[in-house]
């Protein structure tokens, strides 16, 4: 359904450390810059990145929003959280682990990283 998606980041180098530990642990490699400073994490589905806002204003969360990563093992939902939590991120919600949701069981975990963006990573049992 998406192309990708960008997120704000007023210290680019925390959060670049952070999801390169976060999104390392669900199999990612380190986010590649690109000429306007931001960190890009592509896979074959679709691209994530991080950076300073274009528009010179300060980087700000969305109350509300979250993005969620898939991960393809209940095991790097766990790595994921531990992995960010090392790297400056704060653990929300919940501890990591499953939940029943309306469209059937899951496995979760949610942070926030160093800018304040609310993220998890969500694993469907087969």
């Amino acid at each position: 359904m998406f192309t990708h998606v960008t997120l704000g980041a007023d210290d680019v180098e925390a959060s670049r450390a952070f999801y390169d530990a976060a999104l390392g642990a669900l199999g990612l490699g380190p986010g590649q810059p690109d000429p306007k400073g931001r960190y890009w994490y592509r896979t074959d589905r679709g691209a994530f990145a991080i950076g300073k806002p274009l528009d010179g204003d300060v980087a700000s969360c969305a109350n509300g929003g979250t993005i969620g990563f898939h991960a393809k093992t209940p095991e790097m939902v766990q790595a994921f959280h531990d992995a960010g939590v090392a790297a400056g991120g704060r653990s929300i919600e919940d501890p990591p682990g499953p939940r029943q949701g309306p469209f059937g069981p899951l496995v979760l975990a949610y942070l926030r990283d160093p800018s304040g963006n609310k993220i998890c990573a969500l694993h469907r049992p087969g």
